[in-house]
């Protein structure tokens, strides 16, 4: 039980660094291409040239900070426990789809089964949190059922 989870984990994890690497590339690529450029004798050209490199850099930051609080929800999630109503590091089965309550990661496969890697903060994640198994809900149109709870 706890090894399905686990693997769910890391995928999410893996999720979180490739997002932190991508966002780190591009803050020293900005930052070399800004270092390269040399002032000419166009002034303007020049710094229009470096402003667009900082907008870069400044948005690069700025995912990098998103992925380091998407990695902070992700240190807080236990693997290793069971629990009757659904919370954060839940693994939810339900009549319309499987869910692992821990970060927006995204669609996950493990052991040939599809999961939806969902942020506790989403509609459905607000839908979830505190369910328990044969509960239902409706969201967007859908009704739901939750099977199981890992």
């Amino acid at each position: 039980m706890s090894k399905l989870k686990e693997v769910l984990f890391r995928q999410c994890l893996d999720y979180v660094q490739k997002r932190m690497d991508a966002a780190q590339q591009g803050i020293d690529e900005a930052q070399q291409a800004s270092k390269e450029d040399t002032k000419s004798s166009a002034g303007d050209k020049y710094e229009t040239g470096r402003a667009m490199m900082q907008q870069e850099t400044d948005r690069n930051m700025a995912q990098l900070n998103e992925a380091n609080k998407l990695k902070v929800a992700l240190n807080a999630i236990t693997t290793n426990l069971s629990s009757k109503q659904i919370e954060n590091g839940s693994v939810v089965v339900t009549n319309n789809g499987n869910f692992y309550l821990a970060i927006s990661a995204g669609a996950l496969v493990a052991d040939g089964e599809s999961y939806v890697a969902i942020s506790p903060a989403s509609p459905i994640g607000l839908k979830l949190k505190g369910l328990k198994a044969n509960d239902q809900f409706a969201l967007n149109g859908k009704d739901y059922k939750i099977i199981s709870i890992l």
